[in-house]
């Protein structure tokens, strides 16, 4: 294990932070992107949603191993390895000639990803004293709330001034400067032992999301018969079914299902997924309804995305204070419904609808859907044994990436159904379909406040409580 000298040590924190601007900045830059890239590649915009959420499943696959990859080859080879993947899938998406080289590259980019954050983090925690880790671990967040800030705009500029293909063309040079500060600065810490990679369970895992998720992707494609989805369902639950009992069965699985018996863990996965298959596939569907739908310049449709992403830069402020108020039972019974309610009032957005109006409705939704996030991103580990933190982390990182994809795929499905014909629908049937789409995802957000009924009053009061107010806010901050 290598010692992190002073001048690393102060470079280390900016390193890490790189990552997390480079993967937040490429999840919601490409968004505004999705008109101009489907135009491009001769598909449907609604079509893009593989794009997308390939990239997080991809995540969602490969994180369960970041942390034994790190411990076994060291946390520079393989943050050096993840920076180098990440950088050279962004530039084999810049040169993509057909949507299926896209997705191909983007799942390649999120093969690099997946290990990029989560190693940087454990190194932070291996590097700095638990005195100084929660400074730096909300120093190294912030471009996490930077990213989708200037994002959507960063978007809307490059597809505006330039050309679609600059959006991934940029990574390069941050990635060229990354490879540099790692092996020059990067501490090399290593497991003296590292138990056994699950191998077989990787497999299960990765095999049943990645089907399920196809079966997601061409649902309403009408590229594979009514037999032929029903069968791929049946191996994707086989599959997953086979690795709960495999994970059973051996002393380290890749993922521990048994940390699902703590009640607060259980129901806070269980929130975050629903949740985030309602609302988790905006970020996709209102770049579209603005410029498909009504008509907006690719920069216009990314300035409506900033204060949604200011006003969660804002509202986190209070949140340690609003959880120790109202306790989390209050808060996400109410904050769910809200939230589901801000996004049916996108659904009232028509051509004639005052700037202003929809301005007030993203920071209304960036409120309440921050809040919810943290509240069910903080809650997950109110009642988790210190020694546990690490594995349910793990499942927590994976949940997330998971609904993430789903949510993308969700959003798409739904809304074409409501538009059957997409190639040649009218601005105002794509509209009409879009709202109808809205109000169906923000009825879906509204389901997840019934998993919320079994949390009790004193939940999360050690995460939440006056008497732990500064384990709250470093936890709260963590997690945010």
């Amino acid at each position: 294990m290598d010692v992190c000298d002073s001048r690393g040590k102060r470079l280390l924190p900016w390193l890490v932070a790189i990552a997390f601007f480079m993967e937040m900045l490429d999840t919601t830059i490409l968004n505004t992107a999705v008109p101009a890239i489907a135009k491009t590649l001769g598909v449907t915009p609604l079509s893009m949603k593989s794009v997308l959420s390939s990239y997080t499943l991809s995540l969602a696959v490969f994180i369960p191993i970041s942390s034994w990859v790190a411990d076994r080859f060291g946390t520079r080879k393989v943050f050096a390895a993840a920076i180098a993947i990440f950088t050279l899938g962004s530039f084999l998406c810049g040169i993509s000639k057909s949507i299926h080289l896209l997705v191909a590259c983007r799942i390649l980019q999120g093969c690099g990803g997946a290990l990029m954050v989560p190693v940087g983090r454990l190194t932070l925690v291996r590097a700095f004293p638990k005195a100084e880790l929660v400074r730096t671990l909300s120093f190294v967040t912030i471009p996490s709330l930077i990213g989708p800030m200037i994002g959507p705009l960063a978007g809307g500029l490059i597809v505006g001034l330039f050309n679609w293909r600059m959006i991934f063309f940029v990574n390069i040079p941050v990635g060229l400067l990354g490879l540099y500060l790692v092996y020059h600065y990067l501490p090399n810490f290593q497991a003296r032992k590292s138990e056994p990679l699950d191998i077989i369970g990787l497999i299960l895992f990765s095999s049943g999301i990645a089907i399920f998720s196809y079966v997601l992707e061409v649902f309403g494609e009408h590229t594979l018969s009514n037999p032929e989805i029903i069968g791929l369902l049946a191996i994707s639950i086989l599959l997953l079914g086979g690795y709960g009992l495999h994970a059973r069965s051996i002393p380290h699985p890749l993922l521990r299902l048994e940390l699902l018996r703590i009640r607060t863990l259980r129901i806070g996965i269980l929130g975050n997924f629903i949740t985030r298959l309602g609302a988790g596939g905006l970020p996709f569907l209102l770049p579209l309804f603005y410029q498909i739908g009504l008509g907006y310049h690719p920069i216009h449709s990314g300035l409506f995305i900033i204060p949604q992403s200011f006003a969660t830069m804002v509202i986190k402020m209070t949140m340690p204070r609003i959880l120790t108020w109202f306790g989390y039972r209050k808060v996400l019974l109410f904050n769910t419904l809200f939230t589901g309610i801000s996004i049916f009032l996108f659904s009232t957005v028509g051509p004639e609808t005052p700037v202003w109006i929809i301005v007030g409705q993203a920071c209304l939704f960036g409120c309440f859907s921050s809040l919810q996030y943290t509240s069910m991103n903080t809650l997950v580990y109110a009642d988790v044994a210190d020694e546990d933190t690490g594995p349910a982390n793990t499942i927590v990182s994976t949940v997330q990436q998971m609904a993430m994809s789903f949510g993308v795929a969700t959003a798409s499905l739904v809304a074409s159904f409501f538009i059957p014909d997409r190639r040649n629908a009218s601005t105002a049937e794509i509209v009409l379909g879009i709202h109808h789409a809205l109000i169906l995802l923000g009825g879906l957000t509204f389901l997840s406040a019934f998993g919320f009924f079994e949390l009790r009053a004193t939940d999360g009061e050690n995460v939440s409580h006056h008497r732990n107010k500064n384990s709250a806010s470093s936890k709260l901050q963590k997690a945010s």
